[in-house]
């Protein structure tokens, strides 16, 4: 399968598109991305699809500072769950630690090394979408969200040794002097950040010792393994797209990059099919919502993507062994009062 990358690497991708003048929705459809999946952002596309996005979107606006005008709106919270767990390390080195560790949970393209040597640390970014791809501005928007983050938890003043690009320097570099500071150099070795040692060991001021616990079960309780697997993969889409009404074998192939044929052989090697991996995740979400009185059982068959409230109900009673209504009194009735 291909590598992948959340709709979330995308964030104020409209916004900064318009801002330059041009057609994010146009240039999305472009190279194979939804528009309308920007609401969705933990949804996996391509990971080389949205590095030609940054590219062409940065060729069509004339603005070779398009991946940096990005990372200018990029914020901690954006890193989702895993922010949480940053901002309540002790400090740099441990924060880090669990951005480069957990990266893959956002871009599964991106490879992130920290090294330290003669007083100096280094943290190197690359990319490996598996196929050739001009990569500049996701280098570029990678490498000024590290930087946003060590800002952050170093504070305001903080300032890098050097920021390094292994690509030219634009014709107009004043974006990047502004965003980086002057200890910015391009053509060099590697993409990324060198800064102090000393800095690791900087205490995190917005860390709050009695939550770095819950933060940290809190991460564990999502299952993010390292290696993600196929199944994995088709599970969390097939949940993502089931309220759309679009959740089709067909679907998920498109959204991993591969053709339906390849998701079928991925699944029967995990001993599953297409349909029991579908049975599965309603099973699991019916027993959530209609437990909950949150849904009507109308509106419950819709976001399963039941063509009617009959068809609903007939398939909970082969699963469960009784109607819907029957099984949200009962769950109601053995409740606390």
């Amino acid at each position: 399968m291909k590598v992948l990358a959340r709709y979330a690497a995308l964030n104020s991708y409209v916004e900064v598109s318009q801002s330059v003048g041009v057609d994010p929705a146009g240039l999305m459809r472009g190279v194979g991305l939804d528009p309308a999946s920007l609401g969705s952002p933990d949804r996996w596309v391509p990971a080389a699809a949205i590095a030609r996005l940054l590219e062409q979107s940065a060729a069509a606006s004339g603005h070779q500072d398009f991946g940096l005008k990005l990372a200018e709106r990029r914020r901690l919270a954006n890193l989702g769950p895993l922010s949480l767990v940053i901002r309540e390390e002790p400090d740099l080195r441990s924060a880090l630690r669990m951005l480069i560790r957990h990266a893959n949970m956002y871009n599964e393209a991106l490879r992130m090394r920290r090294s330290v040597t003669n007083g100096l640390t280094t943290v190197r970014i690359r990319f490996e979408f598996g196929e050739p791809v001009g990569a500049r501005q996701a280098t570029e928007l990678a490498v000024g969200v590290l930087y946003r983050l060590l800002r952050d938890l170093l504070g305001p003043l903080w300032q890098p040794v050097t920021v390094c690009f292994t690509h030219p320097a634009p014709v107009d570099a004043s974006t990047h002097r502004k965003f980086f500071g002057p200890m910015l150099k391009f053509e060099q070795e590697f993409d990324g950040i060198v800064f102090y040692a000393s800095d690791l060991d900087t205490p995190n001021k917005l860390s709050d010792p009695q939550l770095r616990t819950y933060a940290r079960q809190f991460l564990d309780s999502l299952g993010l393994a390292e290696e993600t697997t196929p199944l994995d993969r088709v599970r969390e889409l097939v949940e993502l797209l089931l309220p759309s009404g679009r959740c089709s074998v067909e679907h998920v192939a498109r959204s991993l990059g591969v053709d339906r044929r390849t998701v079928h052989r991925h699944l029967a090697d995990a001993n599953e099919t297409f349909s029991s991996v579908l049975n599965s995740i309603r099973a699991e979400l019916a027993d959530q919502m209609v437990s909950s009185r949150r849904y009507s059982l109308t509106e419950i068959a819709t976001l399963l993507s039941f063509s009617s409230s009959s068809n609903f109900s007939r398939w909970f009673r082969g699963q469960f062994g009784c109607t819907p209504s029957h099984w949200r009194a009962e769950k109601q009735h053995a409740l606390p009062r």
